[in-house]
């Protein structure tokens, strides 16, 4: 019982207890190296997983930040007034250096198309409410078409 508690432990059992097991019973440790190895390669799965899932949260915020400096430019007027230019520079960097950091575990083209597909569909869509830009039908068409691009993107990404 010592030898267990001295000793550092896995799933309730002790590594000096493995090499016991091992040297009795070596198709036994097999099968506990095995499980191990499994169990070690879910959990790295998970990790895997879960980075991937918070890129894409962060691929969707800078395509957010792709819509906000694309209305910026608007509102610069040729980059002449100073804060709304300061504040598209800023909305610019926040954008690529997102999306470069969403692209280290997404697939470069589905990235680089979902950021964009967000940004156009964010623009046209703030451009009608802000700007006073034609919601024709055509023209939501359209916009569906982009979203349905996204969702295929998103979709067929490994």
């Amino acid at each position: 019982m010592r030898l267990q508690s001295a000793s550092n432990r896995s799933n309730g059992k002790s590594y000096a207890l493995l090499a016991v097991q091992a040297a009795l019973s070596p198709a036994a440790f097999t099968g506990e190296l095995k499980s191990r190895q499994n169990h070690l390669y879910i959990s790295w799965n998970y990790f895997i997983e879960k980075e991937e899932a918070m890129n894409w949260a962060i691929l969707v915020v800078a395509g957010f930040f792709e819509v906000g400096w694309a209305i910026g430019l608007k509102y610069t007027v040729g980059f002449t007034r100073l804060w709304p230019s300061v504040c598209t520079v800023l909305a610019m960097i926040i954008s690529l250096g997102l999306l470069g950091i969403a692209m280290k575990t997404l697939p470069v083209g589905t990235a680089y198309g979902v950021w964009v597909g967000v940004g156009a569909v964010g623009t046209v869509v703030l451009g009608i409410v802000l700007l006073g830009e034609s919601a024709s039908l055509p023209r939501m068409i359209s916009v569906a078409l982009i979203v349905a691009g996204i969702v295929g993107l998103k979709l067929s990404s490994s």
